[in-house]
Order: structure tokens, then sequence, then C-alpha cells
């Protein structure tokens, strides 16, 4: 039993990580003792999870590891789900909102929690993001005290914007800055002030930050992801433990933290001390219906200016195309802009539904063009007659001869 719901718990001695000795009993301890702080920022969000059932392995030898997303056969009724439609069908992902979800999941050897920056309402219907995340991913010849020197040249330049950031160490080798939003606008508003946020750092830093997703140029800069606001993209959830050698956990930090010379990743149990004796650093992600805590902390007619004079956005049904949490594609490459193009300047979420009209949209045929330096060869077929038309001119041919004619 796990609170209050029935689970059969199967080889609890299995050893997950080899490197700590680090079992499948201490993995669903650990996410039972941090459900308090770790449940409130998965609540209603979709969950894709990433299972090593035969541990992590080692360097040499990894662990084999599974995405999943659709829930398996057999999974408890009690287990809360929403579908979400792809483009040839449709899976039902869970939302992990109490302790016995948690505990059912560490028995599938899940270790990671994916999630997107949105949530569903109680109808299974998607809300506007409530958080916005910016990934700071360390190239080649990068180190963790780098990431955290551009998380602060981020933070100035948020702080202008009057958006506060909140640090998290992603326990694999790069730090999230989360910054909470009042739900007022959608994940294609949110990612564009974030891919201009990046753009703007790399304006100014261009030998330590890129806003590129190609690898090929990210050796000795930081590559700040923005892409991880889009709807259908997901982020490791803050207090999820890492599929790495050791145990380490995506772990909120304080600022002063991030100025410190032996900056690291921390491990799950260093993590559960934190907790018990300072809580959720997080907590000011978290507002009243899971809305970011700056619009309950502004007072009325009083919001930050990037997330003023919008109306709220109605719900809407997914119909999301759900991706792996890792970027693996690249997105659009806009130059960079002279300075962080501000929410209040976009149109709200409930009146992007229709940008375009729809005459605007009709596209008229494009010209076939020639190849600019490519001649077009005359056809010289030995048994084609070319009959020519009276008033019409002889068209050119492009039969190619087979070979020895």
């Amino acid at each position: 039993m796990a609170d209050g719901r029935p689970i059969r718990f199967t080889n609890l001695d299995k050893v997950l990580f080899p490197a700590t000795g680090t079992t499948k009993a201490d993995v669903i301890a650990y996410y039972a003792e941090v459900a308090e702080v770790l449940l409130p920022h998965l609540r209603q969000r979709p969950v894709t999870r990433k299972r090593w059932p035969e541990g992590v392995g080692t360097t040499d030898q990894p662990g084999p590891v599974f995405f999943a997303k659709h829930l398996p056969a057999g999974t408890p009724a009690w287990v809360p789900r929403f579908p979400i439609e792809h483009r040839d069908h449709v899976n039902d992902y869970p939302v992990v909102n109490d302790v016995a979800t948690l505990a059912w999941l560490g028995q599938l050897a899940v270790l990671e929690l994916h999630v997107p920056q949105w949530r569903f309402d109680e109808q299974g219907r998607a809300l506007p993001p409530d958080r916005m995340v910016l990934d700071l991913d360390p190239g080649e010849g990068v180190s963790l005290a780098d990431c955290a020197e551009v998380a602060g040249w981020t933070r100035e330049l948020l702080a202008a914007e009057q958006l506060a950031l909140v640090p998290v160490t992603s326990g694999s080798k790069g730090i999230h800055l989360y910054a909470p939003l009042d739900g007022t606008h959608t994940s294609a508003q949110v990612t564009d002030l974030a891919r201009s946020v990046a753009h703007a750092l790399q304006a100014d830093h261009p030998d330590r930050v890129t806003a590129v997703m190609s690898r090929a140029d990210r050796g000795g800069k930081v590559f700040l992801d923005w892409s991880q606001n889009n709807g259908a993209k997901t982020t490791i959830s803050p207090y999820s433990l890492r599929g790495r050698g050791r145990p380490y956990v995506a772990a909120p930090r304080t600022w002063d933290e991030l100025a410190a010379p032996d900056l690291r990743q921390l491990e799950y149990a260093e993590v559960l001390s934190r907790v018990a004796s300072r809580g959720d650093l997080l907590a000011t992600l978290l507002g009243p219906l899971g809305l970011g805590a700056a619009a309950e902390a502004a007072p009325a007619g009083r919001r930050p200016p990037l997330l003023s004079n919008s109306r709220v956005a109605e719900p809407r049904r997914v119909g999301l195309p759900h991706t792996e949490p890792t970027v693996s594609t690249p997105g659009p490459r806009p130059s960079p802009p002279s300075q962080v193009r501000p929410l209040d300047s976009m149109p709200s979420a409930a009146a992007t539904t229709q940008l375009v009209p729809a005459a605007a949209a009709t596209t008229q045929p494009v010209p076939r063009r020639r190849h600019p330096t490519r001649a077009r060869r005359r056809c010289n077929h030995p048994t084609r007659a070319r009959r020519r038309h009276p008033t019409r001119a002889v068209p050119r041919c492009d039969v190619r001869l087979p070979a020895g004619r």
C-alpha cells in the first residue's frame, strides 16, 4: 500500500545506481519524502517518463533507457490521466498529483519526470503556461560556473522587465531558470519572449552565449535554449532524479549558491536535507489555482508591465504534437533583436485565434524558375520526329537518352 492505494512492489533491492549502490527502494523512498515540494510543481501536468529498469549502468556499459508517453497496459485505474491527440494517434498521459502515483512510477523504475510549462484544467483542457523556462546548456569546454555567470546576466536582463528568475541546477550539466507567469499568454508568445532574451544575450556576449541550436556552434559557449517553452516540448521537473552515473537531482538553488566557486550538482540525499531545513526554494512559482505568483503578488491594477494589458485565455482542448524532452531539431533562427520584446507588446492568448484573415492567407502559384547556370539541352533523339506547330514555337525536350545510344 502507498498513500492508501494498493501497489505491488517488486525487486526493491535492485541497484539502479551502481556507483552509489542506490536501489529501487531508495528511489521510491526519495520520491515519497520529497513529494511535499515536488507534487505542487507536477500537479495537472502531463508527465513523460524515462525508465531504467536495469539501472543506469556505468560509463562503459550504460543501462537501457526507455521513454514512456502512453500509459502501459495494466496501469491502475486510480492513476489520473488525460488524452493528448498526436498527428495519427492519441496517448493517455498520467498526471502526478499524489504520493501513490509517484510510488507506482518508482516501482516501474521511472527516474526522470519531464513536463511542459502548462497544466490541464479539471476537464482535461490545456491552460496557458504558468511559467517560463530557460535552459542553459554548456558546450564543450564550458563549466557549470560558466553557466552560472550567464545565468547572472540573464537575471539582470529580465529584472529590467520585472521578471524574477529562480535557478535550478539541472542534475545533468547545466542550469534551468524559471520565471512565474500569470497565465494570460500562449506558449507561442512566451517562446517568443524567451527567444528574444536568448538573442539579446548572444548579441551582448557573442563569445560566451549562443541562441543557435546547431551543436556545431556550441563549442566554448553556453547554449541558451529558449525552445522548451513550446507547448509540445518538456523539461525535467524540479526535484526529479536524473538518470546519470550518480543519483543527481534537478535541484532548486539560491543566487548566492550560483556565485560560489564550488558550485556543483546535488544528489538526492543532499536535496532531502535542504528541503527539510529550507523548504521549497521554488515556492514563488506557485500561486492560486496553479498560476504564477507574479499575478498573486502584484496589487490590483499594478501587474508587472510584461504581464499586463491582456485578457485571460479561454482553455483550449489539447491537440499537441508531443515530442521528446530533448531538443533535437533546429528551430527558427531570427536575427538578434536589439532588446527584449516584452510580453505586453504581444496579443493576449484570447486574441490570437485569427491573426491573418483567410483571404490574405491565400497564396498565388509560384512561377517555375530556370536554373541560373544549367543550360537546358535540346532533344537529340535519333528516331523521334519533332513536329512543328504552325504558330507555336517548338518546345525543348528533356528526354534523357539511355547509355550507349
